[in-house]
C-alpha cells in the first residue's frame, strides 16, 4: 500500500497538516514526502473503554453517489503499484483520476480483528514498546510531543464494504477522549473509511504514487518551508479519506490522482461537507476543518487549532 504512504508524507508539507517526503529524520526540519506501506498493528493488551451500542444519528453524507461516471469495468486498482514521476518541488505530477478511483469504494483490508457483534468498541493506551517500534522515524526526542503525552487508540469504523473494522491512531492524550466519541458517531452514522492505521518510516520514504487513501494523525514533521511545526505533529490533527478529500492549492492536488473529487458538487460516498456528519462530529469537540480555509482547502485535514 506505498500509495497511501506517499499521501501522508505529502500532506504534512502543507499548511502545517501533515508530513514531509523524502528520508529526513523525524523532528528536523521538512523535505517533501511519499507514500504508504501496510504495517502489521499489534493490538492493546490494555483493557478497553466502556462502549455503548452505537445509536442512530444523521444519514451519512451522501449514499448514492451523483457522479456521472460510467460504470466501472477496468481491472481491480493496485494502491502504490505505479510511483508518479516527480515535480521540482518533490510532489507527483497531478494527473487524471483513473476510471476505477473515479468513484473510489475500495474494499478495506482487516489488520487488527473487526469489533465483536459490530458494536463500536475503542481503545486508549499509552505508547507500548511494541507501538513505539512500528512509528519507527514518525517520533524523535526532538519532537515537541513526548511518548508519555501520546496515546495508542483503536476505533471502530464503517468500511465501503459497509463491513465494521478496527482502525488505529496516535493521539495527544489530552484529545484521546474526544476523538473516540468523533468516531463513535461516524460509526453510528455509517459514515464509511478506507484505510486507519499508524504513520511509519516506509511512509515517510515512499515514492509518491498519488492513490493513498490512509485516515492517520500523529506524525512528527515541520510545515514545508516554515520552521513551526505541523499540527499532526502534536498529535492534534486528523486526516480522513484523503483520496476523496484532497488537499488543493493552485495547480497542485494531493494525493496527485484524486482531481475528480476536487469538484465538490459531484457527491459521492466518503466525501465530507459543509454542515455534515463529519464537520459537526469535529465541531462538537472543538475542533477545525481545512475545507474552510481561504487560500488553499484541505478537505480531509481537521485540527485543534484549525490550521
Amino acid at each position: 500500500m506505498a500509495g497511501a504512504a506517499a499521501l501522508i508524507a505529502a500532506l504534512a508539507v502543507l499548511c502545517g497538516c501533515g508530513s514531509s517526503a523524502g528520508s529526513v529524520v523525524a523532528g528536523t526540519p521538512p523535505a517533501i514526502s511519499a507514500a504508504p506501506t501496510t504495517p502489521t498493528p499489534s493490538p492493546s493488551t490494555t483493557s478497553p473503554e466502556p462502549t455503548e451500542p452505537t445509536e442512530p444519528t444523521e444519514p451519512t453524507e451522501p449514499t448514492p453517489s451523483t457522479s456521472s461516471a460510467t460504470p466501472n469495468l477496468s481491472p481491480p486498482w493496485q494502491v502504490g503499484a505505479s510511483p508518479l514521476p516527480l515535480r521540482p518541488d518533490g510532489f507527483g505530477y497531478v494527473l487524471p483520476t483513473p476510471p476505477q478511483l473515479v468513484n473510489r469504494r475500495l474494499p478495506t483490508v482487516d489488520v487488527l480483528p473487526p469489533p465483536k457483534n459490530g458494536v463500536f468498541t475503542a481503545t486508549i493506551d499509552p505508547i507500548s514498546s511494541a507501538i513505539r517500534k512500528r512509528m519507527g522515524e514518525t517520533w524523535s526526542q526532538n519532537c515537541p510531543v513526548s511518548l508519555d503525552e501520546l496515546r495508542y487508540l483503536t476505533v471502530s469504523f464503517r468500511g465501503f464494504d459497509t463491513k465494521p473494522h478496527t482502525g488505529e491512531l496516535v493521539i495527544n492524550r489530552s484529545y484521546a477522549r474526544d476523538i473516540v466519541s468523533v468516531f463513535r458517531k461516524l460509526y453510528a452514522a455509517r459514515f464509511p473509511i478506507e484505510e486507519m492505521r499508524l504513520v511509519t518510516t516506509a511512509d515517510l520514504n515512499a515514492h509518491p504514487t498519488g492513490d493513498g487513501n490512509v485516515t492517520s494523525a500523529f506524525v512528527c514533521r515541520a510545515a514545508r518551508g516554515q520552521t513551526r511545526w505541523s499540527e499532526h505533529a502534536y498529535g492534534r490533527a486528523i486526516d480522513i479519506n484523503p483520496f476523496q478529500n484532497p488537499y488543493v492549492k493552485d495547480d497542485l492536488v494531493l494525493p496527485e490522482l484524486a482531481s475528480a473529487y476536487v469538484d465538490r458538487a459531484d457527491k459521492r460516498a466518503g466525501m465530507i461537507f459543509p454542515g455534515g456528519v463529519v464537520v459537526k462530529a469535529f465541531a462538537a469537540i472543538g475542533w477545525g476543518w481545512g475545507g474552510s480555509w481561504q487560500h488553499s482547502k484541505d478537505y480531509q485535514h481537521f485540527s485543534s487549532t484549525g490550521n
